[in-house]
């Protein structure tokens, strides 16, 4: 009975069935795509499947030789991508990082930096090679980036940098193999250039899946390598999130002609991170260690004068890039003392002025730290997937105020805040005592002309924290505002003009601009630090040549402090300290050079928003 019973119904549902195939083919057969809301690509469950993903391995062809075998060098590529771009044909934009670190990297101890204890303009003595760092290979070289941007509908794609890992070539540290690598990969992403399966073989790989629209990102020397893959002009990069990207390598080891580390890594220069990431093993080391090492940087980098000249010129973005069209995301630390936040600044700054979108994320804590995942996901979206969202409509400016989360930045119409004015403020004379021990001097907004001069004494035994703090004391000069009656909002580049001289040929000079009474916690991440500077007197007229000082003549410099954005509230004062050697981050000479400072034609200007008016009201009764 039941038997009969489904043979009578049978033709019923066949007859619905074929029916739902012609009404609904877009429900039945519909291919699986990305998904947008509110302007950003959406996860989607049938791209979270991780045991489906496509992992694949190759080699792409570049168009240099930087290891002189006499064959174009061929990078390492692993590619992570849904399955449906497999099974049904999809086509999906790709984000993409590179890096020289992804192999792994030799040692970093102090053992193979610079000694930094020598005499200004001396040579420097020789440093010690660490061997050859071993290799740490696994699968797909990186899982970055994956978890996040996989699911949402971009494959995801890694590189190793020439000379690291299993890519051919040299490492150069910022030369064009390193701009041109990247480059070969979005062209092979666009099928303007070849993949193979292997490093030496003949058999092609396409990338048949990718639409051609690559966004890069990355952290330091991996989020400089986006930049320099951008000022190639490569077509098909259409967006770029650098996060503290290293835009000059002059301007990460030198300052105004001065030698001078990054904070953190005292004695490193150009020479010491090339061998840091260079991992290649093959034969071919000992010909990347004479040609780049041996010659074209210890020739070129210069650590007796620290002028600029064209071998850092050529490693310099600043220099090329009329040729970046990349939406570019830019985030950064305004207490990065590694990378120091002039670095996204000038890019930015260049960008703006040619047209190129850019926004802005910057946050109130040390080395890294990208944007928040929304503001990423909207840029790439808008860029990447072509979807109108108006990010490019969003303030231009995003900045995580002083304590508050990272993940909720405060907008902005721009940075520098438009509102902040330039407001010079002058040097009042402290009193010294016997000895030449130094009090605490003043700072005003009226000029001071009479105000003669104040000497020092360097010696770099002391840090910059403690001659901060110091009441008295013979090795640095330290001027500070009244008591501040209001918040000041300091946002751009403070500029000081300071007219020097010294007792010798040769002299350190630090700047750095302080929030007192000095203190430590999450507010503030560097102390009582808002922002610093350096220059070599020497250069007083340009960074590309320098000229020994005469002993007791007066020199006039101007320069600028690192970019800065931040708060001083009020009962804090701002204070202005002038030394010579910064332990942490200069040359350490024998102590007793001497240093004068002509205090009336010395001052500084402030970017504050709301200018004068804003000063003036924060001076309070002791404005004048």
């Amino acid at each position: 009975m039941l038997k009969s019973r489904q043979i009578a119904i049978r033709p019923f549902f066949l007859a619905f069935f074929l029916a739902g195939l012609v009404c609904m083919p877009s429900i039945l057969f519909a291919q699986v795509g990305p998904v947008f809301e509110d302007g950003e690509a959406q996860v989607v469950p049938a791209f979270e499947d991780k045991d489906s993903w496509i992992r694949e391995e190759l080699w792409v062809e570049t168009e240099f030789d930087s290891d002189g075998d006499g064959k174009l060098d061929r990078m390492h590529v692993a590619v992570v991508r849904q399955a449906q771009t497999e099974s049904e044909g999809l086509k999906v934009p790709t984000v993409y990082g590179s890096s020289p670190y992804y192999a792994g990297t030799a040692e970093s101890g102090l053992y193979y930096f610079w000694d930094v204890q020598q005499e200004l303009g001396a040579e420097s003595p020789e440093r010690v090679h660490p061997k050859q760092p071993q290799l740490r290979l696994r699968p797909g070289i990186s899982n970055g980036y994956i978890d996040t941007w996989l699911p949402r509908g971009f494959a995801v794609v890694h590189s190793s940098s020439p000379g690291t890992g299993l890519s051919e070539g040299c490492p150069t540290v910022g030369g064009i193999n390193e701009s041109l690598a990247p480059k070969a990969v979005v062209d092979w992403l666009n099928g303007r250039a070849k993949g193979y399966t292997s490093v030496d073989g003949d058999e092609e790989v396409a990338a048949s899946w990718s639409t051609g629209k690559v966004g890069m990102t990355g952290t330091s020397y991996n989020g400089t390598l986006p930049l320099a893959a951008a000022t190639t002009g490569v077509e098909g990069l259409e967006a770029i999130i650098p996060v503290a990207p290293n835009t000059s390598y002059y301007h990460y080891y030198r300052s105004n002609g001065l030698v001078r580390s990054p904070g953190g890594y005292l004695g490193e220069d150009i020479d010491v991170l090339y061998d840091f990431i260079h991992s290649r093993d093959s034969d071919k080391r000992s010909y990347c260690d004479q040609h780049v090492r041996d010659t074209e940087m210890v020739e070129g980098m210069d650590r007796e004068t620290g002028d600029y000249n064209d071998f850092w010129a050529g490693r310099d973005y600043l220099n090329v890039i009329d040729n970046v069209k990349a939406a570019t995301l830019m985030a950064h630390a305004f207490n990065d003392w590694n990378v120091m936040p002039e670095h996204s600044f000038r890019i930015t700054e260049a960008l703006k002025a040619r047209g190129v979108p850019v926004q802005m994320y910057y946050h109130q804590g040390g080395h890294g730290g990208p944007p928040p995942l929304e503001r990423m996901n909207r840029w790439f979206t808008r860029y990447l997937y072509g979807i109108e969202n108006g990010v490019e409509n969003d303030p231009k400016a995003w900045i995580v105020r002083e304590g508050e989360d990272r993940q909720k930045p405060t907008p902005y119409a721009d940075y520098p805040n438009p509102q902040a004015e330039s407001v010079p403020v002058y040097l009042k004379a402290a009193e010294v005592k016997e000895g030449g021990y130094n009090g605490v001097g003043g700072l005003s907004i009226t000029p001071q002309p009479n105000q003669g001069t104040a000497g020092l004494i360097d010696n770099v035994s002391f840090d910059g924290k403690s001659l901060a703090k110091a009441e008295w004391t013979q090795h640095r000069l330290l001027y500070v505002t009244p008591e501040l009656q209001e918040d000041v909002h300091l946002s751009g580049e403070a500029t000081i003009t300071v007219k020097v001289a010294a007792n010798k040929e040769a002299m350190n000079l630090s700047v750095w601009l302080v929030a007192l009474p000095w203190t430590e916690g999450r507010r503030r991440s560097t102390g009582g630090v808002i922002t610093r500077g350096w220059a070599d007197p020497q250069n007083q007229e340009s960074i590309s040549k320098s000229d020994p000082l005469v002993p007791g003549e007066f020199y006039e410099l101007t320069f600028k402090l690192q970019p800065d954005d931040q708060v001083i509230p009020a009962g804090e004062q701002i204070g202005l300290m002038i030394f010579s050697s910064d332990k942490e981050f200069t040359l350490w000479p024998e102590p007793g050079t001497g240093m004068t400072v002509d205090l009336g034609a010395t001052s500084l200007s402030l970017p504050v928003v709301g200018g004068m008016p804003a000063l003036q009201e924060a001076f309070g009764n002791e404005a004048q």
